[in-house]
């Protein structure tokens, strides 16, 4: 059979060859580092035989198919230790994730009943242990009778709740020593590999994210092939620590939540407002640059509005239930103000009753606003762009900080453009998106072509032709703009494919902020028409664009890769002025409204303190620029600028020092 590799070369093996057969006939070094293998976009065993004419890349640790199967493999041995450990135990589901892996486990059967942090070493050293049994991860097709028969003699209920969802045919199990799980893999050949081990947190989970069903004990682990690998990563999760954007934005007084507000939104603080609208600023004079129009929108919209986008039903799991004006929704007979009713989140309903909805996007709305009056081939392109705050509802476990919410706003903008207007206008967007980040020192991230899952067409909408254009459109323009790109199959928005900015922080955590997405869909399902050169009504093309994806995960994500020290034009203090004693208080006074007269954020710090301390608590507080004044400053009109970190830069005339300042924040804001 002929194998093609992903530098188009092409290899002839044996019928039959596995994906380490085929390592070894590359180099007896890759076929000692492969872990795993990708068959035409799939991650798979080494040992599985290759079929013909396929694809194939081999997976080393340095893969993240490599890392995925190596932490796949830990999330089984982590449940094969605890089988052994506490007998009894109840399995749910364990997969790898961005970094690491969990198994979420139930012990209430067992002799044990709970775990604390005090029982994570010896679940460890039990690891260790097994890893070193070089035990082999086999595969084995199985019939669902005999998996049903299997979970049913170990008295697992979780296992055979999963096996209800599959069909005979469909299902794998996994052996590794003593151990069997039901799993669609992929593993590595063998636990030898996994040499360095270390279980990091136990959390509350609820069973398949359900908050009415049993809460399962959650167990987060991450292993590495050398221990080096561990310490490092080690290193890099205390410093993460210390970065914690929730603990910083406590600490500095950016953001705040509160239980009787509600879990998941957010409340802006006086300095966050400031850094929050900085921001919307900085990009609001972008979006003026390229011509766009600002709009506003409701927060809530008719639930029609969102059965047409396809909102409604496609996010409907993770949306705030709908309200009814009737009343009469069965809810335990429960009804809000006014009699509006909400839906119930466990009650499937039938009715095509309109109601209002907490808006999940923006989009649905800015459809109504271009549709609102004609539109002419001569009007093309329609940019209009909103500061927009939508809702979902994630589950409680799920919140994080900024970082995940249940409120929050997106820089949205939507373009309504002619066909041949499609290229110009994804690759500007592209490049707002690329000036966002290069603002804000994010250098290192991966453009992801998102595409739809084409064995899963019911997730989507639209036609296949139509979705083969705007996949091929985004990778031309992409290209165009010079990025690389890795494609990533099933991640595409339900109502068309996508161009994800992925971006590492400076702790070489990756996140999805930027995005620009073409759709085709929304436009025919609303009717969306201009008059072309021919005077026919025909459909424009709809871009969504989001540079920052939303505020609070931007924010969330730039505290903690800039730790909290921001560059002055972003800073909500940015300077602060420090006399030496009482007696130049005035002076630093006159000093604060030079600054702020040049539009500087400013304050003297006129405490009773030794110069020494307020020094101290300005570096404390990150304030990028102090201007420190004494009776000679005072008497020359000048100044003596410290920066943050840095220490004392000179004395120069407060005028000079002024101009200095206002054209660094012109820079920062791209107005220089």
């Amino acid at each position: 059979m002929t194998i093609t590799l992903p530098d188009g070369s092409h290899r002839s093996l044996p019928d039959g060859a596995t994906g380490l057969d085929l390592a070894r006939d590359i180099s007896e070094g890759l076929a000692r580092n492969a872990l795993a293998v990708e068959v035409d976009g799939e991650v798979r065993d080494l040992n599985r035989p290759l079929p013909d004419g396929a694809t194939v890349a081999i997976l080393t640790w340095d893969t993240d198919g490599g890392k995925l199967a190596f932490w796949h493999s830990s999330a089984h041995l982590m449940a094969e230790a605890l089988e052994a450990l506490y007998p009894g135990v109840r399995l749910g589901i364990g997969p790898p994730i961005d970094a690491g892996f969990y198994y979420d486990v139930d012990l209430s059967a067992t002799d044990k009943g709970s775990l604390t942090a005090d029982d994570l070493p010896a679940i460890e050293a039990k690891m260790k242990e097994l890893a070193r049994a070089e035990s082999r991860f086999e595969r084995r097709e199985v019939p669902k009778a005999e998996a049903v028969a299997y979970f049913t003699d170990k008295g697992d209920p979780y296992k055979l709740e999963l096996l209800e969802g599959l069909a005979d045919g469909e299902i794998t199990f996994y052996s590794q020593g003593g151990f069997t799980d039901l799993c669609r893999g992929p593993h590595l050949p063998s636990t030898k590999p996994i040499r360095a081990v270390k279980l990091t947190s136990i959390a509350g989970a609820y069973w398949r994210g359900d908050e009415t069903r049993p809460q399962l004990t959650r167990l987060y682990g991450v292993s590495f092939p050398k221990q080096a690998q561990l310490d490092e990563h080690l290193e890099r999760l205390e410093l993460a620590r210390a970065r914690d954007h929730r603990k910083l934005g406590r600490d500095m007084g950016l953001f705040m939540f509160s239980d009787k507000v509600g879990p998941g939104l957010p409340m802006w603080l006086p300095r966050g407002a400031v850094l929050r609208e900085t921001l919307v600023d900085f990009l609001k004079a972008e979006q003026v640059r390229r011509g766009y129009q600002p709009v506003v929108t409701p927060h809530i919209g008719r639930l029609d509005l969102y059965r047409t986008s396809g909102h409604y039903p496609y996010y409907r799991d993770s949306q705030f239930p709908a309200m009814f004006e009737d009343g009469d929704d069965p809810v335990d007979g429960a009804t809000l103000p006014h009699g509006i009713a909400p839906e119930s989140r466990t009650h499937e309903r039938q009715s095509d009753r309109d109601g209002y909805l907490l808006k999940p996007m923006n989009c649905p709305h800015h459809t109504q606003i271009y549709a609102h009056r004609p539109h002419s081939y001569r009007d093309l392109p329609v940019r209009l762009a909103e500061f927009g705050t939508v809702y979902r509802y994630e589950q409680s476990g799920e919140l994080g900080g900024l970082t995940r919410v249940r409120g929050f706003t997106q820089d949205d903008a939507h373009i309504f453009c002619r066909p041949d207007q499609v290229k110009a206008e994804f690759k500007d967007a592209i490049d707002l998106t690329l000036t966002v980040l290069r603002a804000l020192d994010f250098r290192d991230f991966t453009a992801q072509v998102s595409l739809r899952d084409p064995e899963n067409t019911s997730k989507y909408i639209g036609d296949d032709a139509t979705w083969d254009a705007a996949e091929q459109a985004i990778r031309e323009a992409a290209a165009e703009c010079g990025l690389q790109t890795v494609e990533k199959t099933g991640e595409a928005a339900f109502y068309g494919a996508k161009l994800d900015f992925m971006v590492k922080d400076a702790l070489g955590r990756s996140w999805q902020l930027g995005t620009v997405q073409l759709d085709y869909n929304l436009p025919e399902r609303f009717d969306l028409t201009y008059v072309d050169e021919h005077d026919q009504r025909v459909r424009p093309v709809m871009i969504h664009r989001a540079p920052f994806g939303s505020l609070e995960r931007f924010v969330g994500v730039m505290i903690e890769h800039t730790g909290g020290h921001f560059p002055l034009w972003l800073a909500p203090d940015q300077v602060r002025v420090l006399p030496i004693t009482d007696a130049q208080n005035d002076y630093a006074a006159e000093v604060v409204a030079a600054l702020r007269a040049a539009g500087l954020r400013a304050e003297a710090d006129t405490r009773s303190e030794k110069v020494n301390r307020k020094i101290r608590d300005a570096e404390l507080d990150k304030v990028p620029a102090m201007l420190v004044v004494g009776r000679r400053e005072a008497e020359a009109g000048s100044v003596a600028v410290r920066r943050h970190g840095q220490g004392d830069t000179g004395v120069v005339p407060l005028a000079e020092a002024v101009e200095a300042l206002t054209g660094e924040v012109a820079r920062g804001m791209g107005r220089a």
